[in-house]
């Protein structure tokens, strides 16, 4: 009996090595951490969310930590379309880390939509820099 069990263990093990593994790091500061998304999108994509875990791991470690996430969007769209974007933004960082076990009372969320391009210019190799959510400690 116990020998299949340890087969069953090895092969689930076998089975998430080769779905690959996490990519969740944490950061040594929350300052300025950055996840970017699609055009007219406020989903989070994997990479973001290994990202946000990983702040979510430094606000676990570190429980007097309070932050902000801005979001923010590249120029197209009207201002009132993308504080709206920005918003939805902000808040599904924020929810991703609130689902993690992060109390949704040190977080506080904020759009600047697109009046904060990280990156000044016009084009997709710009834009995609502008559309993120920034997160701060504050």
């Amino acid at each position: 009996m116990k020998i299949k069990n340890f087969a069953m263990l090895a092969g689930v093990a076998g089975l998430l090595a080769a779905c690959g593994g996490s990519n969740i790091v944490e950061p040594a500061d929350l300052n300025e951490q950055r996840v970017f998304f699609a055009f007219d999108s406020a989903e989070i994509s994997d990479e973001a969310r290994d990202n946000l875990l990983g702040q979510s791991l430094y606000m676990k470690n570190h429980e007097n930590v309070k932050i902000q996430i801005a979001g923010n969007c590249d120029e197209r769209g009207s201002t009132e379309y993308n504080l709206a974007l920005g918003a939805r933004r902000a808040n599904a960082a924020k929810e991703v880390l609130v689902k993690d076990g992060i109390d949704s009372k040190r977080i506080s969320t904020i759009s600047y939509g697109k009046e904060r391009p990280l990156v000044q210019g016009t084009g997709e190799e710009v834009w995609k820099w502008n559309r993120n959510a920034t997160t701060t400690v504050k």
